[in-house]
């Protein structure tokens, strides 16, 4: 059986603290929301954070739903058990995959075993 390699260049990797690396993954998820139109333009609202223009969706489960996914990103990443995080886009007509975001997770060893 075949398996397929992702190349380098297809990877998005993350460093910084749990709270940055979840809170980045929020935003960008939120920016390929926007401009993929998973959502209707109206459905989002502009933040300014880190000196930065941000869309963020306004509808409430989607919001909650991320709100939890963050939370559990961040668990993971202080325990030190995640090394990737996929967001697919399928069609919800034919379950299609669209497209395929890969942000690989870089964990320092020393800092989860010290629990920084």
């Amino acid at each position: 059986m075949a398996s397929k390699t992702v190349a380098a260049k297809d990877i998005i990797t993350l460093h910084g603290s749990a709270a940055i690396v979840s809170e980045f993954f929020c935003y960008a998820a939120n920016i390929i929301f926007y401009n993929r139109a998973v959502y209707p333009e109206e459905s989002f609202v502009k933040v300014k954070k880190y000196g930065l223009p941000m869309l963020l969706i306004e509808d409430e489960s989607v919001k909650s739903f991320m709100s939890n996914l963050t939370s559990q990103i961040s668990e993971w990443l202080e325990a030190g058990k995640l090394q990737r995080v996929v967001l697919v886009i399928m069609s919800k007509a034919t379950g299609e995959v669209l497209e395929r975001w890969n942000f690989r997770i870089e964990t320092d060893n020393e800092v989860v075993e010290k629990g920084v």
